[in-house]
């Protein structure tokens, strides 16, 4: 329904499928400690390098990414794991605000999308970035729609053939006919987004054609 509902709405839809395949890729995350720890680690990181870092710290942890885990590994055991000495600060205030129980998911997870969003970003480097991208990709949360994140500037200025990369006003006014769906539509930009990274990646490597 979103699908239909969106495209119909808005052609840069239809491109974004054109361009990235029907097959929409998969941005959701686990939900809970696992899941906004992985958004403190995937903060000004490409996709690419997170998902490895995070693979290392899964191993290093032998699979199970507690908050006593993280409290527990010393500054350098996190660092080998792609942690700066900031998201090290963040990494633990997070655990531990879990761990005490003054961060509780349960009670997050029933609150109202901006209720959610102000409870996250009292903790210490989680930004609104990080509570929108959360509630979209771990809760699937509908109506979201994270003007905040590069991709989302950089691929609706691309789809709209706009000159320069939009405002945070320009992104909302544009993004309002797509309530109550954008969600999907931030997923399908960041697919159409994704798809010429790709692209582009393949042609200079010389086994593929340069991005539409």
């Amino acid at each position: 329904m979103s699908v239909e509902h969106l495209t119909a709405l808005d052609p840069i839809f239809s491109e974004c499928l054109r361009v990235g395949g029907p097959a929409i890729r998969d941005f959701s995350r686990p939900s809970g400690f696992v899941g906004l720890l992985r958004m403190v680690m995937e903060q000004q990181l490409s996709t690419r390098v997170a998902l490895a870092l995070w693979a290392k710290l899964q191993q290093r942890m032998g699979g199970a990414v507690t908050p006593e885990a993280i409290l527990a590994l010393d500054d350098e055991s996190l660092r080998a794991c792609g942690f700066s000495r900031q998201k090290i600060g963040y990494a633990r205030g997070l655990a531990d605000a879990v761990a005490s129980g003054r961060l509780d998911f349960d009670v997050i997870h029933t609150l109202s999308d901006e209720e959610a969003i102000s409870r996250l970003v009292a903790l210490k480097g989680i930004g609104r970035w990080s509570a929108e991208v959360y509630l979209m990709s771990t809760l699937d949360r509908p109506d979201i729609w994270p003007i905040g994140d590069l991709a989302i500037q950089l691929g609706v200025q691309r789809l709209k053939g706009w000159a320069d990369k939009p405002t945070p006003r320009q992104l909302i006014e544009v993004a309002e006919p797509w309530r109550p769906y954008r969600s999907f539509a931030a997923r399908l930009v960041w697919h159409h987004y994704v798809a010429l990274q790709e692209q582009a990646r393949a042609a200079r490597a010389g086994k593929g054609s340069p991005p539409p």
